[in-house]
């Protein structure tokens, strides 16, 4: 039986960076804060982290300070999906050996693939490393979706322990089809309530990356039985979580966690700061929830 890598909030967490690269010093602040405030785990380098625009040199330098210190104190999830299956490969052994508990690893994107090429790939990633890996779900970023049916044939394969869903209709689906230990996380914070629901174990947040406690809160309480609960915290949040996505993630999450103060610095290029506007909008969401 596959125990799930963890339950409840893992954050997607920010890569800080500054002109010259990675602000170790404070991803590492960073990092404390989560861990002080509840988070159930840390992904780091997945989409939130901007590992799209780190060269492998730098992304597994950033894996490999998150796991350090972190110290076995929550499990650290580290993204290594990539569209060319031997660079997957390659960054996925990088993340074992730097000591990450589990690998984060999104459907190939732009050159995409069949159903078969999906099962393939992610077959050959899981049987290249020993580390238990997650698969990543997100359509609308890569333009490629893993069906519940090549869910269940990965499901099978020993290592392959989970999926990052951000279909919500095929989180049914997936569970009635897929092993009971294969764990489903919802990768959307406005669909936390519904995944759970639906059997899901937690979620893998952007939002936590401002409110890690009651992110953490609104999964534990809804497993205890206390839906009345959860559902409260869940809809007093609704209108921030929204206004993270107004743009771009994670221009909104950088924006925010700014605007407390915790100086995490600009999104890489490509991606460019709020229009005025939405960024109204997101100040007036914060003041209502009382971060700012």
């Amino acid at each position: 039986m596959r125990k799930p890598i963890f339950t409840g909030s893992g954050v997607a967490i920010v890569t800080p960076f500054t002109e010259d690269g990675v602000d170790f010093k404070k991803l590492e602040e960073i990092i404390e804060f989560q861990i002080s405030e509840g988070t159930d785990a840390i992904i780091v380098c997945g989409t939130t982290g901007e590992a799209s625009t780190m060269p492998d040199r730098e992304h597994i330098e950033t894996i490999r300070f998150t796991v350090e210190k972190v110290g076995k104190r929550i499990p650290v999830i580290a993204g290594t999906g990539s569209n060319d299956t031997r660079h997957a490969i390659e960054l996925s052994k990088h993340a074992e050996e730097a000591g990450s508990d589990c690998i984060l690893s999104v459907t190939p994107y732009y050159n995409k693939t069949s159903q078969k090429g999906i099962y393939e790939h992610f077959k050959a990633i899981a049987n290249s490393i020993k580390i238990p890996v997650i698969l990543y779900n997100v359509p609308s970023r890569t333009g490629l979706n893993i069906n519940p049916e090549t869910l269940k044939s990965l499901s099978e394969i020993e290592n392959i322990v989970g999926v990052k869903e951000c279909v919500i209709g095929q989180i049914a689906p997936t569970k009635v089809m897929c092993p009971e230990d294969f764990t489903i996380y919802t990768g959307n914070d406005d669909e936390i309530l519904p995944a759970l629901s639906l059997g899901g174990k937690g979620v893998i947040s952007v939002f936590a990356n401002i409110a890690p406690r009651v992110t953490h809160d609104i999964v534990a309480k809804f497993l205890e039985g206390g839906i009345d609960e959860s559902r409260k915290l869940f809809f007093e949040a609704y209108g921030l979580i929204k206004a993270l996505f107004l743009d771009v993630n994670p221009i909104p999450v950088k924006a925010a966690m700014n605007l407390m103060g915790m100086n995490v610095g600009k999104c890489r290029m490509p991606l460019v700061d709020m229009s005025e506007k939405n960024l109204d909008i997101l100040k007036n969401e914060m003041k209502q929830y009382k971060l700012i």
